[in-house]
């Protein structure tokens, strides 16, 4: 188990990944501040209408929620498809750990929300706090240094990237409210072809990233949400040996940057244009929010934690030796930040503007808290172990 650990610890991409991540959280930040600042300032009005402006048919917004993510989506992909060749997903033993993790990440939280939403108009928002988002999580981990243990960063990476697939999952199957037949039949054939260029061992990128902007324009049309095609198109690139070599290295190693500080916060400038209105306060006493809070903030934390501890009790995976329960429990908490992909599925679950605009506010609340208590909960966990290494 350790030598797999500092094997992908070690790896480039990993840790470029990881310094990404946690640079990319902290600029989501600032972004964030900034847009609320606009948003609720005296140029309120022109901030807003920013994102509203065409361009072509169809607003700024859509473009970067519907286009940019799109690319968002192929680099998570290509983080899972790597995850699963080579990383901590390629022994099933010691992946069962961050699957059963993420499962419970998942359920509870949109079993908390659905307790709470049942029979309501709401009820389609239980995606919401099942989400994590990875730039956020590590973003929070990375400001511990060096105290943090690397197995658990590399826990924490597996268990978002296998939450963010549920999350892709569940957009798939639960959000789609039409379906056009033809058009998804034209997308899964591009899907099938590039599949076969792939077992022809066709190496040129060039063909894949063409065929994915036709499969993207088809799954678009089709009714099921066009980001989805980010990752299908992540699993037909040929992977080879995994390689510097490979173009399915050189295209993850070209994207984290451009994602990490172009796309990711554009999106969060777009989407955290939120006007507090003076109704805000009574917002979160509704049921939907309250379903985001308590999914987010207690749920999270929950689900992980009881999931992991079911896996290792009954015999499926083990507990790394330099984790403990109390670690777990405090990376459930920044699990529940949900912020990119939680606001991401706000915008298909719920069509009133008005709902979208407090959930998203909800959202970054409970995102806030969840991050403090792990954040404080991990600082003491490893401020004692310090010391007890010192007093040995």
């Amino acid at each position: 188990m350790k030598k797999t650990i500092k094997r992908l610890y070690n790896s480039d991409l990993f840790k470029e990944f990881f310094e990404n991540e946690k640079s990319s959280g902290l600029v989501l930040i600032a972004c964030t501040i900034a847009s609320l600042l606009l948003a609720n300032s005296i140029f309120s009005n022109e901030y807003l209408h920013t994102w509203h402006m065409k361009i072509g048919t169809e607003s700024l917004e859509y473009w970067i929620n519907d286009g940019l993510m799109t690319i968002f989506f192929l680099l998570i992909g290509l983080e899972l498809e790597r995850e699963i060749y080579q990383g901590e997903l390629s022994n099933i033993k010691e992946a069962l750990l961050p699957i059963f993790a993420a499962l419970g990440g998942m359920l509870v939280p949109a079993g908390i929300y659905l307790l709470l939403n049942a029979g309501t108009t709401t009820h389609s928002g239980a995606g919401i706090p099942m989400a994590t988002d990875i730039a956020f999580a590590l973003g929070v981990l990375s400001l511990l240094g060096n105290r943090v243990p690397l197995s658990l960063k590399v826990f924490l990476t597996a268990l978002a990237v296998i939450d963010d697939l549920g999350a892709i999952l569940v957009i798939a199957v639960f959000y789609t409210k039409s379906l056009s037949w033809i058009n998804l039949g034209v997308a899964m054939g591009i899907l099938l072809f590039l599949f076969i260029l792939n077992r022809k061992k066709v190496h040129n990128l060039i063909p894949y990233l063409i065929g994915g902007v036709i499969m993207w324009y088809f799954m678009l049309n089709s009714g099921i949400h066009a980001t989805i095609t980010g990752v299908l198109l992540a699993f037909v690139i040929p992977f080879g040996d995994g390689s510097k070599n490979t173009i399915s290295y050189k295209l993850q190693h070209f994207l984290h940057k451009p994602v990490a500080f172009i796309i990711l916060p554009l999106f969060a400038l777009a989407n955290t244009a939120i006007v507090l209105g003076s109704d805000i306060a009574e917002a979160l006493h509704l049921n939907y929010s309250m379903g985001i809070i308590l999914g987010l903030v207690l749920g999270k934390p929950i689900g992980i934690s009881l999931f992991s501890f079911l896996a290792v009790s009954v015999g499926l995976c083990k507990l790394p030796s330099d984790l403990n329960w109390k670690k777990i429990i405090s990376i459930g908490f920044l699990g529940g930040i949900g912020f990119t992909m939680s606001i991401f599925v706000t915008l298909l679950a719920f069509d009133d503007h008005h709902i979208i605009n407090n959930a998203k506010f909800i959202i970054l609340i409970s995102s806030l808290t969840a991050g403090c208590i792990g954040f404080l909960a991990l600082k003491q966990n490893l401020k004692k172990k310090k010391q007890h290494a010192i007093a040995n």
